[in-house]
């Protein structure tokens, strides 16, 4: 999901799917137990009082968009009626799962890309690709952005457009909002809801993945209403069912976080067993996402890289600068990353996730 930046993680599909399924015949007979009449009381109580103290919130809120020139007619129709989602609440602090990590302390990428870059997404890929190829030509000419990455990231975030989730986005950023350990990120959002109500949105299309992007290429609210385009000038930014506002909006947001035209995301590299990997460690702390960017190498030329025998498997010039990344450690692959690793990096601050899109766009170019 594209949060604003400097952003946020995506809830991959599969948390997203479990989220959808219906309750399981264990789960429903626990609500079976002894003393239900004791039970269903007590929750009730326990949910009075948490929708009184989420009204109250909803009402603080309402009074903050009042002051930032949003009409009370989007505040009704965006807040009236919420009550806390606490399935939303739960999926939030769950949605960080781990896998045993390899010998560099992080878990191994290659499982990822096995999950991710599944044989069905590259197909589902190349067959956007020929079903929209001079959309996506034209598109990589306005923006700068290669077609393939583009269609990389609809890919990767709703599955060319087959999973775009279900969830209610204002009950959920409120929900969110409300719990309070993210109030920053999540209460703009809400707010930025509102305005896209006043500038003619439907209510009813919002709708969404359950941390509260949406659409095809799974934009937050903010990021919507600053980078979204009306690509067909049909007058309407129409990221849920248009293709073409769907791909000038990626493109858009890939020009405005700095995507240098030209250059590969990254390059696979040939890296001798003498290479002093000591040498080259990163001494800078990123102020963004510094377990990311701290996995990455210094900075050098692609020619400085050759002198020490890293070799580039694949076109890269020799001024460009570029950085070593070898994500299952020295034994494994290495690949030579250039600065629009890092714009990817912009649409979901993880490795993994930069990687299988960059992986994912070589394989749909073929």
């Amino acid at each position: 999901m594209k949060l604003p930046r400097r952003h946020l993680t995506l809830p991959a599909l599969s948390t997203l799917a479990l989220a959808l399924l219906p309750m399981g015949p264990m789960a429903q007979a626990q609500l079976l137990v002894a003393e239900p009449v004791v039970q269903d009381v007590n929750a009730t109580v326990a949910e009075a009082g948490a929708n009184s103290s989420f009204d109250a919130y909803l009402g603080e809120v309402a009074g903050r968009a009042r002051a930032q020139g949003i009409s009370q007619r989007a505040i009704d129709q965006v807040l009236g009626g919420l009550t806390v989602n606490q399935r939303v609440i739960s999926l939030d602090r769950d949605n960080l799962r781990s896998t045993s990590p390899n010998s560099t302390g992080f878990s191994p990428l290659a499982p990822y890309l096995r999950t991710h870059n599944s044989q069905a997404r590259i197909d589902g890929g190349r067959a956007a690709m020929r079903r929209l190829g001079g959309l996506a030509a034209e598109v990589e000419q306005t923006y700068g952005v290669p077609e393939a990455i583009v269609i990389a990231i609809w890919g990767h975030e709703t599955a060319y457009g087959a999973v775009k989730g279900s969830f209610d986005l204002p009950r959920s950023l409120a929900s969110l909002a409300w719990e309070g350990r993210r109030r920053e990120l999540f209460e703009p959002e809400l707010i930025a809801t509102m305005r896209m109500v006043d500038q003619g949105v439907p209510r009813a299309s919002l709708v969404g993945s359950y941390a509260g992007a949406f659409g095809n290429p799974q934009f937050l609210p903010s990021v919507y209403l600053r980078l979204a385009v009306d690509g067909d000038r049909d007058g309407d930014k129409d990221i849920w069912n248009s293709d073409v506002d769907t791909l000038h909006s990626v493109a858009n947001y890939f020009r405005d976080a700095g995507w240098r035209p030209g250059q590969p995301w990254g390059v696979r590299a040939y890296v001798p067993n003498s290479l002093d990997r000591d040498a080259v460690v990163n001494q800078v702390t990123s102020p963004v996402c510094p377990r990311v960017h701290g996995r990455h190498s210094q900075w050098k030329t692609v020619r400085e890289w050759r002198a020490l025998g890293v070799q580039p498997m694949g076109p890269l010039g020799d001024d460009v600068m570029a950085s070593l990344f070898e994500p299952d450690g020295p034994a494994a692959p290495g690949y030579l990353l250039t600065q629009n690793y890092r714009v990817i990096l912009e649409y979901n601050c993880s490795n993994y996730y930069a990687m299988s899109v960059g992986l994912l766009a070589d394989e749909i170019s073929r």
